[in-house]
């Protein structure tokens, strides 16, 4: 039981005396550049979906 204790002091030290916490543009700005990033991947895979399908569909019409 003590090491649980223990376990949880540490813990909670390292949290609020070590961890280096962003402030809150910080976070912003990651949001932000984290939501365009995703935006963007949607959009290169979305497309490169399309093209599979359309470059497929034109390979089954010729040989089925």
């Amino acid at each position: 039981m003590k090491k649980l204790v223990n376990y949880f002091k540490e813990t909670y030290d390292e949290l609020i005396n070590k961890v280096s916490w962003p402030t809150w543009s910080e976070l912003q700005s990651s949001a932000v550049v984290v939501s365009i990033a995703s935006l963007i991947i949607a959009l290169v895979v979305y497309l490169m979906d399309v093209t599979f399908s359309s470059v497929l569909k034109q390979f089954y019409t010729l040989f089925l």
